[in-house]
């Protein structure tokens, strides 16, 4: 199969708010959010990534809101804004226990709350590195979490990275070194774009 390239046709520049779900400095998935900045420069410019770091959030709390449940603390407000200005979303997700990690899963209980929901009715993607399920099991908790808040996730394709076989996939610092996962990511990515475009369509 040929790789994909981007449209030449001009598309609206869509706003990518990049979640990773490690805290970690030289995580691999803040190494797949900084692969899909360098690859929509290259060769996606309908799509800005927006690395929005989770690392300030308090943990979700309902005695920290005010005004009826729409005040929140300054970092979730700083957040949330940051959630509703985006077109759609991508998920740098690990697999702790099974399951998405508990800094990911606060951010997405916090921009949940209130009457605004932030994440309804956006087009989403989910990528992950790990083991021998490449992050698979996070992957599927995710989109089940996601029927609740109204997000509408890409089906195909998924990138689930087997991130201890050989070759190499990341480096020291955490940087997606693999021409073949970068490839991938990119269609991921291509295919985002497409789906948060046709959503936006729909709704117009």
């Amino acid at each position: 199969m040929g790789s994909i390239t981007a449209s030449t046709t001009a598309e609206p520049i869509l706003r990518v708010a990049a979640i990773s779900g490690s805290l970690r400095s030289n995580s691999w998935h803040v190494g797949l959010i900084r692969a899909a900045e360098e690859l929509c420069e290259e060769f996606i410019p309908g799509l800005r990534i927006d690395h929005v770091d989770i690392s300030d959030l308090p943990m979700a709390n309902p005695d920290l809101e005010t005004d009826g449940g729409d005040g929140f603390p300054p970092a979730v407000e700083a957040f949330r804004d940051r959630i509703t200005a985006a077109d759609c979303f991508l998920f740098a997700s690990p697999e702790y226990n099974y399951s998405v990690t508990g800094s990911l899963k606060n951010a997405l209980d916090w921009a949940s709350r209130g009457t605004h929901k932030c994440w309804a009715d956006k087009a989403a993607a989910i990528v992950c590195a790990g083991g021998d399920f490449g992050g698979g099991r996070a992957s599927l908790h995710l989109r089940e979490i996601g029927i609740y808040l109204d997000l509408h996730f890409i089906n195909k394709p998924e990138l689930h990275i087997r991130a201890y076989e050989d070759p190499p996939k990341f480096d020291g610092e955490g940087n997606l070194v693999d021409a073949k996962a970068r490839e991938r990511l990119k269609k991921v990515l291509l295919s985002l774009q497409a789906f948060a475009l046709r959503l936006q369509h729909k709704e117009n």
